[in-house]
C-alpha cells in the first residue's frame, strides 16, 4: 500500500467494525488467514446494531471454532472502548481460566502498535489480568459466572458460554446460572433501558 491507502485502511479500521475484525485477526493469529464467511457478515451486523443501541439484547448460537468469542468478547470490547473510552464493558464466563484467557488477547489488541495509532484518544490507566482501564473511566473487566461484580455496573454485558458443554446438560447448573443472572447479574446494567447483553454461546 502506498501511504495515501494506508491512512485510508486505517481510517477504516477505526470505523468499520469488521475491517476492525479482520486487522485484530492478524494480531492474535499471526500467519493464519483469516477465511471470510457468511457468519462473520451476520455476527458483525447484529453486533453493530447493538453498538447503535438498537438490539438491547442479542444471544448467538453457534457451533465452536466459528470466532464467535474472538468477535464478541475481544474484539468488540476493543472496538467500543476505542470508539468511546468512557464506556464500560463486562465480559463474563463460565470459568476464570477462560476469562482470562479472552482478556489477554484483548490486551494484545489494545496494546498493539496499530490500535494506539488508530485510537490515540486510549490512554490507559489500568491493566491487569481482569482489568483494563482507561484515563476517562471506561473499562473492559473480566469475570466468570458467579464471580464478583460488587462496586462494577455496565453499559454493556457479554456472556461468552455461561456454562460448559457438559454443564448444559445438569438441571442444577442450568439453575444456578439463572439465579446469577436474574439476582446479580442483570442488577449490574447502569441503564436497563439502554444498556446492552450479548449471550454467545
Amino acid at each position: 500500500m502506498n501511504d495515501f491507502e494506508l491512512k485510508a485502511y486505517f481510517a477504516a479500521v477505526g470505523l468499520d467494525l469488521k475491517v476492525f475484525m479482520q486487522q485484530a485477526f492478524s494480531t492474535i493469529y499471526p500467519g493464519k488467514e483469516f477465511h471470510d464467511n457468511w457468519h462473520v457478515d451476520a455476527i458483525v451486523y447484529h453486533l453493530e446494531q447493538c453498538i447503535r443501541g438498537e438490539m438491547p439484547r442479542l444471544i448467538i448460537n453457534m457451533p465452536p471454532r466459528h470466532l464467535k468469542s474472538f468477535i464478541a468478547s475481544v474484539v468488540l470490547p476493543a472496538f467500543i472502548l476505542g470508539r468511546d473510552p468512557s464506556a464500560k464493558i463486562i465480559c463474563i464466563s463460565y470459568s476464570d481460566d477462560l476469562a482470562r484467557v479472552l482478556a489477554r488477547d484483548f490486551r494484545r489488541i489494545v496494546d498493539s502498535a496499530w490500535y494506539q495509532k488508530v485510537f490515540p484518544q486510549v490512554r490507559i490507566l489500568k491493566s491487569t489480568e481482569t482489568a483494563f482501564v482507561t484515563d476517562q473511566g471506561g473499562f473492559r473487566y473480566a469475570t466468570s459466572v458467579g464471580g464478583t461484580l460488587t462496586g462494577r455496573g455496565g453499559d454493556f454485558i457479554i456472556i461468552d458460554d455461561p456454562i460448559k458443554a457438559e454443564g448444559a446438560n445438569s438441571e442444577s447448573d442450568r439453575q444456578r446460572v439463572i439465579d446469577w443472572y436474574r439476582s446479580t447479574l442483570i442488577t449490574r446494567l447502569d441503564d436497563p433501558a439502554r444498556s446492552q447483553i450479548v449471550v454467545v454461546q
